[in-house]
């Protein structure tokens, strides 16, 4: 039992907190680099990260990112400019992120994996000053209207972060899988190389850690159409901070941490990047979830961290070789993003001899506000767990959003806490909805039991749940309907054994029309990330609606089947 949790009747859940997890954090008033720059003094010669070969340690990463910081600002840039990092996995973007914190610039997170529309639509709402991205990825920018390009463009070639002579191959194999690693002839665009190579101190900018926006992540809101979550530096390092206080397995300064789930993902960001800085881990960096690829990279890193997603840890957990590979080292894994089913757990734990446990989180906190108890404390199955230190939960009544239920009854869930946003970027209606009484509506139903832990039994979004990556349906929807022939489009999720949940589009289409499956799938695929593309279509001669013409989508689930059995590869699914 935490120190004083029995004191608090009004938090029952900290009764319940394993003996060496505080029942309270100090969060010091520090922007965000200000933190990582204490373990850079504290061990500037370990590991930061690793990258297929190379290394860089502390003190290199950081004078990197403090010479980007610095090319920034001869740019141009100052504090409350907007730099999107539109990046996988890789150095470039550690060095990017913090080198655009250090600076007092907004980063604006991007999927690699969005293009033409996608693309679009974040970049007209964020309206970036710059974006760095790879020569793979030059080609959606290219075809970026001109009003949408950022005045400045970094470029980096994948093959300078690999050793030799691995960087020998890297374009040959890329060619080969049909990308192009060229740099771009566009004017106006900076190498990486340049930027990360010539000398300068980056500006010391003042600022309110606790209003400062560091990050503009996307997310779905309230509507249901995606929109930025204003994070501020105090809301990521508390809940750095707060992941550092669950997960006191290893000593700092000795963990290894594989960050296979992308960082452009809130939860990658804070569980992958942010948090493991802070207490002195080195980050091995998987370019792209594959699961034969990160097998290989457990067998010569031995990890003692691995967050993911449960198609990740699935996919580790069936692949037909793991038994060639010694993934024992691993100790803790935690589960976000998507429910994470029991058998799965059981079944990866008996392979790994480690922990992996369920958490919560979403977007507008940061994203972490619950987990299961690791090595001590009890984890109840289906649950999430308990609320993280500094951080408080409730649910009320779906009708009024006021009353408190009590134990066991279904409500929305409520949660509180240093960690939860500012507010949308330019959507004030919404910021208010989501928002109250310094309350953050989650749009989750849950019930607590009477220990304090959270169990999620709906969703109140229509949002589907690909793999961790969210998909919502009205976007798709949109697109589908400018199929040529479509007259009416709906999308659901629909159950997978590997990913959770695909997308399922039914489609009415329009007399004489004569519209394929493969059509309607191809047709999304070309103007939004893959995984947004439906798995299957159904063709319905009208879709089920109620008196005043809304589309009825529970009938819909109602007929719902499951989608095709997936491939042996979870990098088929949105990693990729």
């Amino acid at each position: 039992m935490a120190d004083g949790a029995a004191a608090d009747p009004a938090r029952p859940w900290l009764a319940h907190y394993p003996p060496n997890i505080p029942a309270a954090l100090e969060v010091p008033a520090l922007r965000l680099p200000d933190a990582v720059a204490r373990s850079v003094e504290r061990w500037p010669e370990r590991d930061a990260f690793r990258f297929y070969g190379s290394r860089w340690s502390y003190r290199r990463f950081w004078e990197a990112s403090g010479r980007f910081a610095a090319a920034l600002a001869r740019e141009g840039f100052g504090p409350g400019d907007r730099l999107a990092l539109y990046l996988p996995n890789c150095p470039a973007y550690p060095i990017a992120f913090f080198g655009a914190l250090r600076l007092g610039a907004v980063v604006v997170q991007v999927s690699p994996l969005y293009v033409a529309e996608d693309l679009e639509r974040l970049l007209r709402d964020a309206r970036p000053k710059g974006i760095v991205h790879l020569d793979l990825h030059a080609g959606p920018i290219d075809a970026l209207p001109d009003d949408l390009r950022p005045s400045v463009r970094v470029v980096g070639r994948l093959r300078e972060f690999y050793p030799w002579p691995a960087r020998l191959v890297v374009n040959r194999i890329a060619r080969r899988k049909g990308l192009h690693p060229d740099l771009p002839r566009r004017p106006g665009y900076r190498t990486f190389a340049e930027m990360i190579g010539t000398p300068g101190e980056p500006p010391r900018p003042p600022g309110d850690p606790a209003s400062e926006v560091a990050v503009l992540q996307f997310t779905g809101g309230t509507s249901g159409r995606p929109v930025a979550a204003r994070l501020s530096h105090t809301n990521l390092l508390s809940n750095a901070l707060q992941c550092r206080a669950w997960f006191p397995v290893v000593p700092e300064g000795s963990s290894v941490v594989l960050a296979a789930i992308p960082f452009f993902h809130v939860y990658g960001m804070t569980v992958a990047l942010t948090y493991p800085l802070i207490v002195g881990s080195t980050i091995v960096l998987e370019l792209r979830p594959d699961v034969p690829e990160m097998l290989r990279l457990i067998d010569r890193h031995h990890p003692v961290e691995l967050p993911g997603v449960p198609a990740l840890y699935r996919g580790l957990a069936e692949d037909p070789n793991v038994g060639k590979y010694d993934i024992r080292s691993i100790r803790v894994c935690v589960s976000g993003s998507a429910p994470l089913p029991a058998e799965v757990a059981k079944r990866f734990e008996s392979i790994t001899g480690g922990n992996l446990i369920e958490g919560y989180g979403l977007t507008e906190a940061s994203p972490v506000t619950h987990a299961n108890p690791i090595e001590h404390g009890r984890r109840k199955p289906g649950s999430i767990g308990l609320p993280l230190p500094l951080t408080d939960h409730r649910v009320v009544d779906l009708a009024t959003g006021e009353r408190t239920l009590p134990p066991g009854e279904a409500g929305e869930l409520l949660v509180r806490g240093p960690q939860v946003m500012l507010g949308y970027l330019d959507r004030p209606e919404e910021t208010a909805r989501a928002l109250r009484g310094g309350w953050l509506y989650t749009g989750d139903v849950a019930v607590i039991d009477e220990d304090g832990y959270a169990f999620i039994v709906d969703r109140k979004k229509d949002m589907i749940d690909v793999g961790g990556f969210k998909v919502y349906p009205r976007e798709v929807e949109e697109v589908i309907y400018r199929v040529p022939g479509v007259a009416e489009a709906a999308v659901i999720g629909v159950p997978d054994p590997s990913l959770g949940e695909v997308v399922k589009a039914f489609v009415v289409l329009r007399p004489d029309a004569k519209v394929g499956e493969a059509e309607v799938i191809a047709f999304v695929r070309e103007r939004l990330a893959h995984y947004k593309a439906p798995r299957s279509v159904e063709f319905l001669s009208a879709l089920p609606k109620s008196g005043v013409q809304k589309v009825l989508k529970n009938e819909l689930r109602a007929r719902r089947v499951p989608a095709p059995a997936p491939t042996a590869r979870v990098g088929g699914g949105p990693g990729r």
